[in-house]
């Protein structure tokens, strides 16, 4: 069974940066990291989940939501089966938990098509 282990969270002021990770294990039946499509998602208190950013297994696709674009970054290192999301010019409307997601073979914007996912982790921007 997949894991997924997302760690980085904390305070941040408005303005600052943080970067998450997210750790993977526990790929059976041949499949690795390298297979797995994987996506950051968040979820603000009293909102819905919604789609951060995403990217394919050899990093040639990224999508990131509007909201996001120009201030985070998704990456990731196949070697260490490790997801990061390095999020700079933090704002108050960042705050929520960010969860990782992963799910064989291609990305997706939408949570429901994925097939793992992390605990969380908080994230809590102060104005």
């Amino acid at each position: 069974q997949v894991q997924l282990v997302e760690s980085g969270g904390g305070l941040v002021q408005a303005g600052g940066s943080l970067r998450l990770s997210c750790a993977a294990s526990g790929f059976t039946s041949g499949f690795t990291f390298w297979n797995y499509g994987m996506g950051w998602f968040r979820q603000a208190p009293g909102k819905d989940r919604e789609f951060v950013a995403t990217i394919s297994w050899s990093s040639s696709t990224i999508s990131y939501a509007d909201s996001v674009k120009g201030r985070f970054t998704i990456s990731r290192d196949n070697a260490k089966n490790t997801l990061y999301l390095q999020m700079n010019s933090l704002k108050p409307e960042d705050t929520a938990v960010y969860y990782c997601a992963g799910r064989p073979y291609s990305t997706s914007n939408f949570d429901s098509e994925y097939n793992y996912w992390g605990q969380g982790t908080a994230v809590t921007v102060s104005s």
